[in-house]
């Protein structure tokens, strides 16, 4: 007995990893550290809805729920920062479930909250609720400063005001 509770102890141990250490020697990298973080939390994020995440071009994204039952009433989508929310909540689900009795039933008909991580400039283009499949268009767009640029290299000006 004492053995398996040494082994879930190490199981735990091995999994939880402190990165603190490392941020004395990084400079100007909090946004990372708090995303290794947020990675390293072992906080479970529910499986409903389910879901794709499709990497359509080199900075085009789709991302596609199976929300099946849910209206667009019902559906709300989020954008804060970096992160994506994506809920739905179902109307008084009491007042309609009053005659109905189920011999079964498998259709998840529950409130869900789903977040996603994205990335620096990452915008949601548009959303669409087609045969109980939401879709939401990704893009990253990077800022014209941010691009890379390219330098020509010639003669340069100074040179030639030299006497």
């Amino acid at each position: 007995m004492a053995q398996i509770y040494i082994a879930l102890y190490e199981d735990i141990i091995m999994r939880t990893v402190d990165l603190s250490p490392l941020y004395r020697s990084f400079i100007g990298f909090d946004h990372l550290a708090s995303l290794m973080d947020a990675a390293a939390r072992t906080d479970k994020q529910p499986s409903f809805p389910p879901y794709n995440i499709e990497l359509l071009a080199e900075d085009k994204y789709l991302i596609t729920m199976a929300v099946a039952g849910f209206v667009e009433s019902e559906l709300s989508i989020e954008t804060e920062q970096n992160t994506l929310k994506v809920s739905g909540v179902k109307v008084d689900k009491d007042a309609e479930k009053v005659e109905r009795r189920f011999i079964h039933q498998g259709l998840a008909e529950r409130n869900f909250e789903r977040k996603f991580q994205l990335g620096d400039h990452v915008k949601v283009m548009s959303a669409n609720l087609e045969n109980g499949l939401l879709y939401i268009d990704l893009e990253r767009e990077i800022p014209e400063a941010l691009k890379p640029r390219k330098i020509e290299i010639g003669a340069s000006k100074l040179l030639e005001n030299v006497n």
